[in-house]
């Protein structure tokens, strides 16, 4: 039996060798590819309408629009039990734990080989779940944090060197009027902050006012707002 995937990432390249690498295994076929969360939740629609059976959608986690989890999370709701899979270069314990809550059943970053990739559409695909064995252990060592995982993306940019508008392009934001405060979390945050990275940790001293944190806004929502 052949394997329906749905491939979803606004990466042109990323996208189209991803699918010229599953297509070469032999019970995997990629039935369409979607540059956005909002392409591939419409793919998905017309495949209900056409009553054709569910496939299995590989959805990258940063996407203009909707991300993959808030993406994934529509496909649920349309189809519950739905296998969904996220691939991210993005692999913080935040998005792991939003995913898995959501219902997605595989995460696993894109330096994954492609053999693994395919065999975890398989196991999703069957019912099964695969979490990254590396991504799963920062996740369960990395405790609570005040941050969202979008904020801990944008304040690693920030500890990274990276302009305000290096941030904005990388974070999918747009650059805020100078005076936007920081949020409450950030200002609690303050000097003890520190963003775990894959490489080790990384810790940001001083207080956010030292980052161009203040200065960006979100074009797309926070997987929680600031209260």
């Amino acid at each position: 039996m052949t394997i329906e995937v749905l491939l979803a990432d606004d990466e042109h390249l990323i996208r189209t060798a991803v699918a010229a690498l599953l297509e070469l295994e032999e019970d995997i076929s990629v039935a369409a590819e979607a540059a956005s969360g909002t392409e591939l939740i419409a793919v998905w629609e017309r495949r209900i309408a056409a009553g054709l059976p569910p496939a299995v959608a590989v959805i990258d986690l940063q996407m203009p629009g909707p991300d993959g989890i808030d993406t994934a999370a529509e496909l649920l709701r349309r189809t519950p039990g739905a296998a969904t899979l996220i691939v991210t270069s993005h692999g913080r314990p935040g998005y792991l734990k939003r995913a898995l809550a959501t219902g997605v059943r595989g995460f696993l970053p894109k330096t994954a080989p492609a053999a693994t990739l395919a065999e975890v559409i398989r196991t999703v695909a069957a019912g099964g779940r695969y979490v990254d064995p590396e991504l799963a252990a920062e996740a369960i060592s990395a405790g609570d944090s005040p941050l969202t995982a979008r904020e801990a993306d944008v304040l690693e940019f920030a500890v990274d060197g990276a302009s305000i508008d290096e941030i904005a392009t990388r974070a999918h934001l747009s650059p805020g009027p100078p005076g936007t405060t920081c949020p409450r979390r950030w200002r609690n945050w303050g000097s003890r902050t520190a963003t775990r990275r894959r490489s080790g940790h990384a810790t940001a001293a001083g207080s956010c006012r030292a980052l161009p944190l203040p200065h960006l806004v979100c074009s797309r929502p926070f997987a929680a707002r600031d209260p």
